[in-house]
């Protein structure tokens, strides 16, 4: 008997974690849905990826659009895994610059919000065994971080790490839910940022470096795999060991 096709949702995919954790599911057999509500992103990844994988343009602020999707990838076969990774950017390009408030909002929306609608919609199209990655952040599991920006990102992050473990109940045993909390990682920010900082960071990890993508996306098929099929409600940090 031929081994049926595990297909895997990764919302936005188009640039940074969730293009290496599409990229990486797919390298160990995966059909991949790559999602992002940048449609030219979204089919770049694809195109990289090749094989099975699609691209979907996805507003996941749209309830709508994501049950759509849900149901689209759980009708032409099964839908074994989704991974929560899209999020809002208020650390650079404009956004930076934005008050507050308006960061606050983003965040709630695209990181909190987004991230509860899709986990409920995937689990309920989901058969026994599948399994849901959410977004978090090594700093809100323990220590906490001193500034205005991540005050908000810490406040956001504790909210999907405090939603998950919850829901990992709701669905359990059918489903498991496990959270992804990333440390200093080298996308966008880490890319532009001043060097003395770069520098200063790496010196303060145990393991002497920022993390890479990959090192998030490994983590993520972990998670997804049978190897850790006892695993749920749990938040893995991937940081070279700054924060246990």
């Amino acid at each position: 008997m031929v081994a049926r096709m595990r297909t895997a949702v990764v919302t936005g995919a188009g640039s940074g974690l969730g293009r290496a954790i599409a990229r990486e599911l797919a390298r160990r057999g995966y059909a991949v849905r790559v999602t992002d509500v940048d449609a030219e992103a979204a089919s770049r990844t694809a195109a990289e990826i090749g094989g099975e994988a699609q691209a979907s343009t996805l507003d996941v602020r749209d309830e709508a659009a994501c049950r759509s999707l849900a149901q689209a990838v759980a009708d032409a076969g099964s839908l074994d895994l989704w991974v929560n990774n899209a999020g809002a950017d208020v650390l650079t390009g404009d956004a930076g610059g934005w008050p507050a408030e308006r960061k606050l909002q983003a965040l709630l929306e695209l990181d909190l919000k987004a991230t509860i609608r899709c986990s409920r919609l995937a689990a309920a199209r989901m058969r026994p065994g599948a399994c849901i990655l959410n977004m978090g952040w090594d700093h809100a599991t323990m220590d906490g971080m001193a500034g205005d920006d991540t005050q908000l990102h810490a406040a956001v992050k504790a909210g999907v790490l405090g939603f998950s473990k919850s829901f990992a109940r709701s669905v359990a045993p059918d489903v498991r839910v496990n959270v992804l909390c990333p440390g200093w990682i080298e996308t966008a920010y880490g890319a532009g940022a001043d060097r003395d900082f770069y520098d200063e960071i790496a010196a303060g990890t145990p393991l002497g470096r920022w993390g890479r993508p990959a090192d998030v996306a490994g983590a993520a098929v972990w998670l997804a795999s049978p190897a850790a099929a006892f695993i749920t409600g749990q938040a893995v940090n991937i940081n070279g060991g700054v924060v246990g």
